[in-house]
């Protein structure tokens, strides 16, 4: 694939760069509140991973994987779970998130996930390369998430029997931020 933003360069995340994804994170999620304080306490777990996408000295995107798990009926297979994904709206559809996911998804490999699982827009993902978890019998982790918003990429480690409920970290649950809630708390 050739580099859809050339001049973008993605890192790990550092604790000093707080500040500057928080701000990438609230300018990207300018509609849902919250996020920023999410990715906060989700970057202080041990078993979560954030990147940062570089424009020259400037924090433009940000993406995390987090430890979560697949409930198999033979035992709980540890995948990981990507969000959030953010991009500032002034860089965004250069190919940044893009960029970050691929290189989200090579570090899962390289640490030896057998999956990489997220919520979100399957007409973006899936030109992405996503698809329905339900293809490979993984269950979102909640009613309030639309199956076809349950996105998957295998990899190398995946084997067949991994089928089940997918389950997301606790800090997902404790700021609820596990599919969508209609604005009266209604579940959609």
């Amino acid at each position: 694939m050739t580099n859809p933003a050339p001049d973008i360069v993605i890192r790990p995340q550092t604790a000093d760069d707080a500040a500057s994804v928080a701000a990438v994170i609230r300018a990207a999620f300018a509609d849902e509140p919250g996020v920023d304080v999410l990715e906060a306490d989700l970057a202080r777990r041990d078993d979560s991973v954030g990147f940062v996408a570089m424009l020259g000295d400037r924090i433009v995107g940000h993406v995390r994987l987090t430890r979560g798990w697949v409930d198999a009926p033979q035992r709980l297979v540890e995948v990981v779970v990507l969000s959030p994904l953010s991009v500032v709206p002034d860089q965004q559809r250069r190919g940044i998130g893009r960029l970050l996911v691929a290189h989200a998804i090579e570090e899962a490999a390289a640490a030896g996930a057998p999956a990489v699982f997220l919520e979100g827009d399957p007409d973006y993902y899936s030109r992405l390369g996503w698809q329905p978890a339900s293809i490979v019998g993984v269950t979102p982790p909640s009613t309030r998430i639309p199956e076809p918003a349950c996105l998957v990429t295998v990899l190398a480690g995946h084997e067949p029997w991994m089928r089940g409920a997918l389950v997301y970290p606790d800090t997902f649950w404790a700021h609820d931020a596990v599919g969508l809630r209609e604005e009266d708390g209604s579940v959609t």
